[in-house]
């Protein structure tokens, strides 16, 4: 038997080295107001304008990746979440909304990175890639009914968490990881997607730390 036989998949060990930073994500203090109904549409809507933002530099490096031999394989179309969010926040805001958003600090620092190592490294896009798309995608119901029933958003405000272009997700999920251990990626290059998975979940908890300091003009009344 074969060392890559015995081998634990690389989606494996990628979950295992990231546990960390996604229980720092999903135990913020905004995603559990946000979990247990506690914000207000002001809330939701920073979460949104944030998302924009970073959405927009992802999607924006997915279009530079798109060729890429291995990166390219990763891009998908049915996953693209920046025409939801501009539907999203025209619908929140109004049609003026543009005029009306603009990043936080911690986003900008997002977005940055995001084009500096996401769009030029395509190790360091699938890791972005990974966490944001998939850590949306595992979460994004349960926010989905949320929304549904705090605030009746179904459609208009909540497109962001219909995911139904890659329906079913189950079977989604399961190409991706395959995408994932089959990747041709020598050690040194998966500890890369490993070293900037861990930095994207930073990123993403700062933004949510920073969104959490409103959090008692955000808190539904």
């Amino acid at each position: 038997m074969t060392t890559d036989q015995v081998a634990e998949p690389f989606s494996l060990s990628l979950r295992a080295a990231i546990e960390d930073g996604h229980a720092r994500a999903q135990g913020s203090e905004f995603v559990g107001a946000l979990l247990a109904g506690e914000l207000n549409l002001a809330g939701y809507t920073a979460l949104v304008t944030q998302h924009y933002f970073i959405y927009g530099a992802l999607e924006a490096a997915g279009d530079a990746m798109r060729e890429h031999p291995v990166a390219g394989r990763f891009v998908f179309d049915g996953l693209r979440r920046l025409p939801a969010l501009v539907a999203d926040l025209a619908a929140l805001l109004g049609p003026g909304w543009r005029d009306l958003v603009e990043p936080r600090a911690s986003t900008a620092a997002y977005r940055d990175r995001l084009a500096e190592v996401a769009a030029t490294s395509p190790t360091g896009f699938v890791a972005h890639h990974y966490t944001r798309y998939l850590g949306d995608i595992a979460g994004g119901q349960v926010v989905r009914a949320q929304l549904r029933d705090q605030h009746g958003l179904t459609d208009a405000g909540a497109r962001f968490y219909d995911f139904s272009a890659i329906a079913p997700v189950p079977t989604f999920r399961k190409r991706y990881r395959s995408l994932l251990d089959r990747a041709p990626w020598t050690p040194e290059e998966r500890a890369e997607v490993v070293a900037e998975a861990g930095v994207a979940f930073d990123h993403n908890v700062a933004v949510l730390v920073e969104l959490a300091a409103d959090l008692p003009t955000f808190r539904a009344a």
